[in-house]
């Protein structure tokens, strides 16, 4: 699988160029989800679904007056939280290690899954999105971007972001 090279991922290594065409995919191929964040154990944001589709649902947020209200970044600290919270809770209770969270709201859902070394996988899906459809494609995800989420392609996302022009949400 080779991820086609876009103005967004151009001098990525091919590993860091394929976790943007799995996320971009997510996004695209199933129906209700409204974005997407990969965060890693540190809290911090190392992908997030295309400026496009944010700008898309915002608009279509802001008409509807319903869901969240802001950026990929509110996505990711919403998602570390989340996924702190319920491993201190798993801790607490001795029931092991946390593999997914869901939060059933009335106007969507916030899903939350491990990926590897504390990284987490965030959607923000729309109440129509069928979650076992949503919970299966971010097990796919996560089954294909576990194994090459290293250190060193953590390192090379978070800098994409930070050298990324502001304003610029991926």
């Amino acid at each position: 699988m080779t991820a086609p090279s876009t103005s967004s991922t151009y001098g990525l290594s091919s590993e860091a160029r394929n976790l943007h065409w799995l996320l971009t995919n997510l996004v695209e191929e199933v129906p209700g989800i409204q974005s997407v964040a990969v965060v890693s154990s540190d809290g911090l944001l190392l992908l997030s679904s295309e400026p496009g589709h944010a700008e898309e649902a915002r608009q279509t947020r802001e008409a509807k007056r319903k869901g969240p209200r802001g950026s990929s970044a509110d996505l990711a600290t919403i998602v570390s939280g989340l996924g702190s919270l319920t491993v201190g809770a798993a801790k607490l209770l001795d029931f092991g290690g946390v593999k997914h969270t869901m939060v059933a709201m009335e106007e969507g859902s916030l899903f939350v899954m491990s990926i590897s070394d504390g990284s987490l996988l965030g959607v923000h899906g729309s109440a129509e999105c069928d979650m076992s459809v949503v919970a299966y494609h971010m097990a796919l995800f996560v089954g294909r971007a576990g194994h090459v989420l290293t250190p060193e392609l953590r390192s090379e996302l978070r800098h994409s972001l930070e050298s990324r022009p502001a304003g610029s949400a991926r």
